[in-house]
C-alpha cells in the first residue's frame, strides 16, 4: 500500500494464519522517496496513470472504489444556478470527477456577487456566469465535459434541457425556477437536489426519481413575491451558500454511487449562527400532483402556481 500500514497489518494476520508473508517498510511512498523505479500499466478499470493518481482517495473507500469512480464518469449531472449554492456544488462535482456536468444561468457575475459565489474571481466581473464557471472547473478538472447553458430555466425549456442528465442539483434562486424544475424532474423520473439560503439560515432535502414526495408536497404554490425577499434586499451570510451547497454535491454524489442514506422525504435545516442543524420529516401529501392517481390523470405541464 501506500504508506505500509495497511500491508503491515494484512501480513500480520496473514502470519497470525500460519502463512508466509513480507510488507515493504514505508510502503510505495518510501520506494518512490528513495528513487526506486515504479512502472504501471497503462490503464487500470479504464483509468489512466493520472486519473488513478487524481481520484486515489477515492479509490481508497470501498464504498467507492474503482467501480465506483467509473459510475463518476459515466455520470451526467446538471447544476441549474452558477451562484452561491451552485459554485461549491459544481466545484466538488467536478473535483470527484463527474463525467459530464451542465450549469445552466443567464446571469452575468458581479462585484457583490463574489463574496460568496467562488467559482467566479475579480477577473470574471461582466462575464456570463456560465462562461466564468465553465473555465474555473475545465482548469480545476480536464477529465469533465462542461456543458454551459446561458438560458433562464422555464418550464417551457425545462424539460427538454434537464432530459439529458441523470441527476439535477436545485441551486437557483427564485420560486419559478423551483417550480419548474420540480414539476420537469417529476415528469422525467429525475432525483432533485435542493437547497434554499437566507440571511444566516439554509433548507436542504431531496426528491427522488420517485417524486414522492415531491417539490409542491412542501410548497404546493409559490408565496406571494414579496413574501421572500431575495439575497439582494435581505442579505446572506458568504459561508452559509458554501455550506449547503456542498451538501448537495454530496447527496449528488451518493446518488450516483448508490450509496448511503438517501435524503428523500427529509428536510434538513441549518441555523448557522446557532451553528444546529434539524431535521423534519416530508411526508408525500395525497392531494398532490405527485400522487399516482393524480399524476395519470393530469400529466404536469411544468407551470409554476398550478
Amino acid at each position: 500500500c501506500a504508506s505500509g500500514k495497511r500491508s503491515r497489518i494484512a501480513v500480520e494476520r496473514l502470519r497470525a494464519a500460519g502463512l508466509e508473508a513480507r510488507s515493504l517498510a514505508g510502503g510505495l511512498d518510501a520506494w518512490r522517496a528513495a528513487g526506486l523505479p515504479v512502472s504501471a500499466p497503462a490503464t487500470v478499470g479504464g483509468l489512466d496513470a493520472t486519473q488513478l493518481e487524481r481520484y486515489s482517495r477515492h479509490l481508497r473507500l470501498t464504498e467507492i472504489g474503482l467501480q465506483g469512480q467509473r459510475k463518476l464518469r459515466a455520470a451526467k449531472v446538471v447544476c441549474v444556478g452558477a451562484g452561491g449554492l451552485g459554485s461549491p456544488a459544481a466545484l466538488y462535482l467536478a473535483a470527484a470527477g463527474v463525467g459530464e456536468l451542465g450549469i445552466v444561468d443567464d446571469d452575468v457575475v458581479e462585484l457583490s456577487n463574489l463574496q460568496r459565489q467562488v467559482l467566479h474571481t475579480t477577473a470574471s466581473i461582466g462575464r456570463p456566469k456560465t462562461e466564468s464557471a465553465a473555465e474555473m472547473l475545465a482548469a480545476l478538472n480536464p477529465d469533465v465535459r462542461v456543458t454551459p447553458y446561458r438560458v433562464r430555466l422555464t418550464a417551457e425549456n425545462a424539460p427538454q434541457l434537464l432530459a439529458r442528465y441523470d441527476v439535477i442539483v436545485d441551486a437557483s434562486d427564485n420560486f419559478a425556477t423551483r417550480y419548474a424544475i420540480a414539476d420537469a424532474a417529476l415528469a422525467l423520473g429525475r432525483p432533485v437536489i435542493h437547497a434554499a439560503i437566507q440571511g444566516f439560515e439554509g433548507q436542504l432535502t431531496a426528491f427522488g426519481p420517485q417524486g414522492r414526495p415531491c417539490y409542491r408536497c412542501l410548497f404546493p404554490t409559490p408565496p406571494p413575491a414579496d413574501a421572500a425577499p431575495s439575497c439582494e434586499e435581505a442579505g446572506v451570510l458568504g459561508v452559509l451558500p458554501g455550506i449547503l451547497g456542498t451538501l448537495q454535491a454530496a447527496e449528488a454524489l451518493k446518488l450516483v454511487l448508490g450509496i448511503g442514506e438517501p435524503l428523500a422525504g427529509r428536510l434538513v435545516l441549518l441555523d448557522a449562527l446557532a451553528l444546529r442543524f434539524h431535521e423534519l420529516e416530508v411526508a408525500a401529501d395525497p392531494a398532490c400532483v405527485c400522487a399516482p392517481s393524480r399524476r395519470a390523470a393530469a400529466p404536469l405541464s411544468g407551470s409554476p402556481g398550478r
